[in-house]
């Protein structure tokens, strides 16, 4: 390789790390944040420091406030959003994809337009609709009122459509059913996008607030988008604690970075294999 190859690969190398420390420097600023003290935080210039770490704010901020319930809250509602949105999403992409029927361009010209809608647009009749069924503050209105996203559907439908119709084909050929093709055929090919849909999904239900604070007043039922508002706001915390916020927000994304973790395994390893069978 010449020189300006290499001179190429490091400033690229460099230019990535230095994106990187530029994201991640605001979880560091917290983390650090939440061991100093309240003057430490105000005083300028401020310190990328504390001068004596205060690790017992992890333990005070968890006990100020019922954070164990909102984050179990959270975690609950989520996983039961990602796993009923991967399966309903799943059928409906593939019944879209390889499938065929009567008004099928129809569906999906109807999924498409209803991905340009405003979730917002349907808070009022969403609201209507649980109140009709008497599920408001309660946790099966916070997970079926999400149970179905457009997204989700237009993300593994994308998906799907990758897929050869020739591998359904002779799955049908063989006697297999749709749904045996679905789930051990067509899943686990594009089970990249369904990894990226759950850890979207999880995410976005996790920090969820507007929606499930408007459907539940039951300070039982709070997601940790709500409680964190509580401790802030209601606790007295607000301006007074500032390493109590900072230490709370903190434990209570580490349930994302775990997320995150576990489906960049499964994308990496997914993109891998899809790398090495395209040279092979």
């Amino acid at each position: 390789m010449s020189i300006l190859s290499h001179i190429g690969k490091l400033s690229r190398h460099l230019f990535f790390a230095a994106l990187a420390l530029i994201m991640a420097f605001p979880f560091y600023w917290m983390i650090t944040n939440a061991l100093k003290t309240n003057d430490e935080i105000w005083q300028s210039p401020p310190t990328l420091w504390p001068q004596t770490p205060l690790w017992g704010n992890f333990a005070e901020a968890w006990h100020a406030a019922p954070f164990s319930r909102y984050m179990g809250n959270s975690i609950i509602v989520a996983t039961s959003i990602v796993l009923i949105q991967m399966f309903n999403s799943g059928m409906m992409a593939y019944a879209l994809t390889h499938m065929k029927f009567r008004l099928k361009g129809l569906f999906s010209g109807i999924i498409l337009f209803g991905y340009m809608v405003p979730a917002t647009a349907v808070y009022l009749p969403s609201y209507l609709v649980l109140s009709q069924l008497g599920l408001l503050n309660s946790y099966a209105g916070l997970i079926l009122s999400n149970c179905v996203s457009v997204f989700s559907i237009f993300l593994i439908r994308q998906a799907f459509l990758q897929v050869p119709h020739e591998l359904v084909e002779a799955g049908e050929v063989d006697g297999a059913s749709h749904m045996r093709i679905l789930w051990t055929i067509i899943v686990p090919i594009a089970r990249s996008s369904f990894a990226v849909l759950a850890l979207i999904t999880f995410i976005d239900q996790y920090n969820n607030y507007f929606w499930p604070t408007l459907i539940t007043k039951d300070p039982s039922l709070q997601l940790v988008s709500a409680g964190l508002r509580s401790f802030f706001v209601e606790g007295g915390a607000y301006g007074l604690k500032w390493p109590l916020i900072m230490a709370a927000s903190a434990f209570t994304i580490a349930p994302l970075l775990l997320v995150f973790l576990v489906a960049q395994k499964t994308i990496m390893s997914s993109v891998n294999m899809t790398a090495g069978s395209s040279k092979g």
